[in-house]
């Protein structure tokens, strides 16, 4: 008997590639219960707060008019945060946090994505799912549903808070429609991202590094004197500044957003329809037949494992360290008479001259950002004990104190690496734009330097959680998220003390320009090397994963 096979209806056949949606959408949320609320909150808050901090340090119309001229005529700020297009509460609120909140949007879609995506095929959960009744298309329309969902949250709750404060409905809603689209767009850009290459980790670069060309883009068009620059048309964080919020808003740019969108998802569709599970269009070469000297024992492999990434992060902080030290000169200017900006200046960078209590907060920025990558490089021992790749390491001659070196060396060594490269382009920079490009340079490197003890405390209990509780170990990124806030906002919030010394970094001193004392530098190298050696232990004495 001859079996003759019958095709399936058309709209049949896309409802069997649709299977399993909404449960893995179910699976999706409650795995992300956490992340995607604090996500949401977090960046929520910080608008909210913005706005009552623009409306306390300028409380005239007459200083937001002078603010707004003083930001629009500066190369540097316009690159930085984009042209002023209002002088209202929240058209300054939306000047500073239409790039800013549609930077955090998109990280916070391309980790959704790549989660749900990539990272289930890495270890293999992928495969086991899709052996029930799960269809072709279903982990990528999950993914990208739950990444609708988070970003739709995220524009309910900006336009709210906002609106609730007593900002214009209409402003507010564009606000967080720009911020949410952004994320939305990204989200698709990581799908894409997902099927190209063969690892989470290089999805997530893939989609940053589109990021980092978007702002630069962005930047690069926003310097000049013209606001509608070719260049800011072609990134999408110039979309979500084109839509002026709160100065006569301009509601057509969500439809670049929407035909963007879909035109990329679609393309994460045609791809993920012509590949196997677990393959990519672009695969990992294969290596040399023989392995190098350099990777004879763990540290060199720790290396080979991290270097792109050592190299990535140097090369960012140089270029930040060039924006930011550029920027030092004109910080009286820009700050004039106004008492309470001072105030807030002082108490991010101390009570020295304006210059250089500039200095100091940016080189305090630079030690808050070099705790991300740090914590990287610690977790990333997790990841390669979750996904099975510690195993054949550690069943060899190498034990798991000199696997964890490895990986620990790189995360010391690495964040002190990057500070200095950082803080010398800032000394630089700074010292160019007044004439004399060394004559700074040690104090403002210095500066940048002393960030490390605080960078190590943070990396010291990522060690910690890591090695006692290793499940935990991504709740890591929320302690430093909590760190960048408290350095970052809460000086313009004025938060209370107590709560400010939550952070390492407000016990170290606002360098360069005011005395500094070596104990809170023993202090926190002390805590370090408690944490490290505490977690090492666990490590040591624990199961794998």
């Amino acid at each position: 008997m001859t079996t003759v096979a019958v095709p399936l209806p058309a709209p049949a056949a896309r409802a069997r590639r649709l299977a399993g949606t909404g449960a893995l959408l179910r699976l999706a949320l409650r795995r992300d219960r956490v992340l995607i609320p604090a996500w949401v909150l977090g960046l929520g808050a910080v608008v909210a707060g913005t706005g009552s901090s623009f409306e306390a340090l300028y409380d005239t119309a007459a200083r937001r008019a002078a603010l707004a001229v003083s930001m629009n005529g500066n190369g540097s700020m316009r690159a930085l945060y984009g042209p002023v297009y209002g002088d209202s509460v929240g058209g300054l609120v939306a000047w500073r946090m239409a790039g800013f909140g549609a930077v955090l949007a998109a990280v916070m879609s391309l980790l959704i994505v790549v989660r749900h995506t990539r990272e289930e095929e890495e270890t293999g959960r992928q495969e086991l799912l899709c052996a029930g009744a799960v269809g072709r298309r279903a982990p990528l329309t999950a993914a990208l549903l739950t990444a609708l969902l988070a970003d739709a949250a995220l524009a309910v709750v900006i336009a709210g808070s906002l609106a609730g404060s007593g900002r214009p409905a209409a402003g507010s809603l564009a606000l967080g429609l720009g911020i949410g689209a952004a994320g939305l767009l990204f989200a698709a850009l990581a799908a894409v991202a997902a099927q190209l290459t063969e690892s989470a980790r290089l999805a997530k670069g893939l989609t940053g590094a589109v990021l980092g060309l978007a702002f630069a883009l962005r930047a690069a068009g926003d310097a000049g004197t013209d606001n509608s620059s070719p260049l800011t048309w072609l990134s999408p964080l110039g979309w979500s500044q084109h839509l002026r919020a709160y100065a006569g808003e301009r509601w057509w740019p969500l439809a670049l957003f929407a035909v963007a969108t879909a035109l990329v998802a679609c393309a994460a569709y045609a791809l993920t329809a012509r590949r196997d599970l677990g393959m990519s269009f672009l695969p990992a070469r294969p290596g040399p037949a023989r392995a190098p000297r350099s990777l004879s024992g763990p540290l060199g492999l720790a290396w080979r494992l991290q270097r792109t990434t050592l190299a990535g992060w140097t090369l960012g902080f140089v270029c930040a360290g060039g924006i930011f030290g550029g920027l030092a000169k004109g910080a009286a200017d820009l700050v004039g008479g106004n008492a309470r900006t001072r105030e807030v200046v002082a108490r991010m960078g101390g009570q020295q001259d304006l210059t250089d209590a500039f200095l100091a907060t940016m080189a305090g920025l630079l030690g808050l950002v070099a705790a991300l990558f740090a914590v990287g490089a610690v977790l990333r021992l997790h990841g390669e004990e979750t996904a099975g790749r510690a195993e054949p390491v550690l069943a060899g001659a190498v034990g798991r104190l000199r696997w964890a070196a490895g990986h620990l060396a790189l995360a010391f060594g690495g964040s002190a690496v990057i500070l200095a490269f950082g803080g010398l382009a800032l000394s630089v920079s700074y010292g160019a734009s007044a004439g004399d490009p060394l004559g700074r340079t040690g104090p403002v490197l210095a500066a940048a330097l002393a960030q490390a003890p605080a960078v190590w405390t943070l990396t010291g209990l990522a060690v910690l959680v890591l090695g006692l509780l290793p499940r935990a170990a991504p709740a890591v990124w929320a302690l430093v998220g909590g760190c960048l806030a408290l350095g970052w906002v809460g000086p313009s919030l004025d938060l209370p003390r107590w709560a400010m010394d939550l952070s390492p970094y407000s016990h170290l001193p606002k360098l360069p320009g005011t005395d500094a004392t070596a104990a809170p530098f023993l202090w926190l190298l002390a805590l370090s090397a408690l944490f490290t050696a505490a977690g090492l232990v666990g490590l040591r004495r624990r199961d794998l994963c």
